[in-house]
């Protein structure tokens, strides 16, 4: 746990940063940072949530793109990764009893840290794990969110993710294996290690040599941002979250609009799911993003032109009656 942004030349920190530690539902200290937008005209305050195994310096590029655009950005720190507190003795374990603690942080996060402080209207940022969190707080009609964007959202994990059993499967050893009390326990095959020390080449989440040298170079220079795998606790509530948003009545009472960003080389999430997810929304949109692998904010410049283009076009609309 960490009280402070790390710094690297190579990745500065947003010039203007608030960062507090605070404590989520249940007393679990939380790492949070805030910003003030660089160019006015003020449009309203973004609330990044991140994904799995990310930190706040991670989005430090996202960050600045957002501030350029006139909205202040707020971002925490999951439970359990970056400079969070971690869960278990192990701190690389990537650990969470049920995804209903991320809603509970997300719901605290919002009410006594960023409304009291940031202006109106607030749209949502998530990506992969943080686009299912959102997605969980979209259908909440007391959801302060004016919109929602969601990258590579983890509706349901791509089989490659699994050893190429099907999420069926998938849940039925997470859930044998937890009720048995390996809940704690690295998945299997699960390690240590983490992704940020795997090779570039043939990696999953980016394509850009340069945005993957560069978060490599956070997790050397801050080893206790590093997280490893999963526990089969995690996996058990990540998919039994799935399954929950892949009912085919979910996106039908989702009262949030939103858009919706699929990778077209994603080898983490299923991008069929994120389809097929979004043409039964009532009040939202999808764009496929062909070369991309998983991590769309973290590829290479071309990609990120073309997201931010559409975010743009998302977003030019007035947001005024939102904020009202």
């Amino acid at each position: 746990m960490r009280s402070d942004l790390v710094a690297l030349s190579i990745n500065p920190v947003p010039s203007g940063a608030s960062v507090r530690l605070i404590e989520g539902f249940d007393g679990a200290r939380l790492r949070t940072a805030m910003w003030q937008p660089t160019r006015g005209p003020e449009r309203g305050t973004v609330v990044v949530v991140p994904g799995r195994g990310e930190y706040i310096e991670k989005y430090f590029e996202v960050i600045a793109d957002l501030r350029r655009r006139g909205f202040a950005v707020a971002i925490a720190d999951l439970r359990g990764q970056g400079g969070s507190e971690r869960l278990l003795a192990n701190p690389r374990k990537g650990h969470v009893g049920a995804f209903t603690e991320y809603d509970r942080d997300l719901e605290l996060f919002l009410r006594e840290i960023v409304m009291p402080v940031l202006p109106p209207p607030y749209i949502a940022l998530g990506h992969s794990l943080g686009g299912n969190i959102l997605l969980r707080n979209a259908q909440d009609e007391a959801s302060p969110f004016a919109r929602m964007i969601l990258v590579s959202p983890m509706i349901e994990v791509n089989r490659a993710m699994l050893g190429s059993a099907s999420p069926r499967s998938a849940r039925l050893y997470a859930e044998a294996a937890g009720a048995l009390g390996f809940g704690s326990a690295f998945v299997r095959g699960g390690s240590e290690r983490p992704q940020e020390f795997a090779d570039f080449e043939g990696n999953d989440l980016t394509s850009d040599h340069v945005r993957w040298s560069r978060n490599r170079a956070i997790v050397e220079a801050a080893a206790d941002l590093a997280l490893g795998s999963p526990t089969i606790s995690w996996l058990r509530a990540a998919l039994r979250s799935c399954a929950m948003l892949a009912h085919r009545e979910y996106p039908k009472y989702v009262s949030v609009p939103m858009l919706l960003f699929a990778a077209g080389s994603d080898r983490i999430v299923s991008s069929q799911a994120i389809e097929d997810f979004a043409v039964d929304l009532k009040i939202g949109g999808h764009i496929l993003m062909p070369a991309s692998r998983h991590e769309i904010l973290q590829e290479n410049d071309d990609i990120r032109q073309r997201f931010w283009a559409a975010f743009d076009a998302y977003m030019g609309a007035d947001l005024s009656a939102a904020a009202s």
